[in-house]
């Protein structure tokens, strides 16, 4: 059977805005102006879109299937279907891979996808034992019985949880994903200061391509007080390896180097893509962005997620008969500086090579001048949901204002796992 190819017609996302308290947008509200911007810009009808796919890690109770929102909300026929994913930081491009899949099928031939993240807006939730006192309250059939069970109540009940601080959390391995991160300085001897040097680069680098408008798949939104969000607002000009010095780590504080400064922000964001089949795009007569050609998935030990991207490239290159100086440019999520660091470190190392990804020798060096050229989410921020298509969407503007051909996008998983997407820009074999 003849394999179809699957080409990438459009794609936007909002600015990614720092979380200051409870920000303004939902999860959806995001998500549609990202969407939008793609429909009218393509002038597609509303049943022209053969189904939506979204990746969301943290919907609001408002959201349930916050795909089914989203295409809804951007007027699509009622009789598309929508489906959500999530695959924790990788949620966004899952939901890509699965628009990939259903395309070579034959199931669809235009589909909507991407992912959305208001980590703002992460609910603060009763701690087990207010619930429980709640229930027993309920369940009391007149007043005498009610207020014995408020006098049950104590102190203690009101302790709130915050459903941010457990998403970020591997309550398998009893670690939070900082500390994930601490254990792979410890593994690959990374310090502190190659940590801060690899954030200020980030910094620096998505300044300038701010400075030289290289963002051109970001669309404005605005909140309801009329104010215009139009750019990523983590970015800091003035960062540098003094005044990252002076920041103190989180999440071993008496011999970490992990701190907020070499990690990524906590975000609100919204990536979509329009991928079809070339029948589709030949038939509308639509520009292409790029294909999408091969993606891999990997797990590994949980305690050491942030190698992901190690396990999932091996396979990814190896299927494509590729080799790491095949490919033209990098997109690796800034979950951390150390995970970035730690994975460039893995694929150039024998021992690592040899004994965890099962080759006879050493990938080779991955030069830093090829990875995230304009910046990543230490610079930009993660909205987990989003930051998977995100990439994919960069890297695809990278390839073409560069002039290049190849070009692989990929993340680690909280939870121990990484997934990877190998990218083509439009004509080439």
């Amino acid at each position: 059977m003849k394999k179809v190819r699957v080409l990438i017609v459009d794609g936007a996302r909002t600015p990614f805005i720092r979380a200051k308290g409870r920000g303004p947008f939902l999860a959806s509200d995001l998500a549609v102006s990202a969407a939008r911007t793609i429909l009218l810009r393509q002038k597609i009808l509303p049943t022209q879109i053969d189904e939506v796919i979204t990746g969301c890690v943290m919907p609001s109770a408002y959201e349930a299937n916050i795909s089914r929102v989203v295409g809804l909300r951007l007027g699509l026929d009622d009789s598309i279907p929508a489906w959500t994913v999530q695959r924790n930081c990788a949620s966004g491009m899952q939901a890509v891979v699965s628009a990939m899949d259903s395309i070579q099928r034959g199931e669809s031939q235009v589909v909507l996808a991407g992912g959305c993240e208001a980590m703002s807006q992460a609910p603060v939730l009763f701690n087990p034992a207010m619930v429980d006192w709640l229930l027993r309250l309920q369940q009391q059939k007149n007043v005498l019985g009610k207020l014995k069970a408020c006098l049950a109540i104590r102190p203690s009940f009101f302790k709130p949880i915050f459903g941010l601080l457990l998403g970020l959390s591997d309550h398998q391995a009893n670690l939070s994903m900082g500390q994930t991160a601490e254990i792979l300085a410890q593994d690959f001897n990374i310090s502190r200061q190659q940590m801060d040097e690899f954030a200020v680069m980030s910094h620096h680098r998505l300044a300038l391509a701010q400075k030289e408008h290289r963002l051109s798949e970001i669309t404005p939104i605005y909140d309801n007080q009329g104010h215009c969000y139009d750019y990523d607002d983590g970015v800091r000009l003035d960062s540098s390896l003094e005044k990252l010095a002076k920041l103190p780590p989180v999440f071993d504080t008496r011999y970490g180097q992990v701190t907020p400064g070499n990690s990524s922000q906590i975000t609100d964001g919204a990536a979509y893509l329009l991928l079809a089949s070339q029948e589709a795009v030949e038939r509308h007569q639509w520009p292409v962005l790029g294909e999408i050609v091969d993606y891999s998935w990997a797990a590994l030990d949980p305690s050491r997620m942030g190698l992901g991207p190690a396990h999932a490239i091996v396979p990814l290159l190896t299927r494509n008969h590729l080799s790491l100086n095949d490919i033209d440019y990098w997109e690796i999520n800034e979950a951390f500086a150390v995970q970035v660091l730690a994975c460039i470190e893995a694929l150039g190392s024998n021992d690592y090579c040899q004994n965890k990804l099962g080759l006879q020798k050493a990938l080779g060096i991955l030069s830093l001048d090829r990875v995230n050229v304009d910046g990543g989410a230490i610079a930009c921020g993660h909205p987990v949901g989003a930051s998977g298509a995100r990439i994919v969407l960069h890297l695809l503007q990278v390839l073409r204002e560069r002039n290049a051909k190849k070009g692989i996008a990929s993340l680690c998983i909280g939870g121990g796992q990484g997934g990877a997407v190998l990218l083509n820009t439009w004509g080439v074999k």
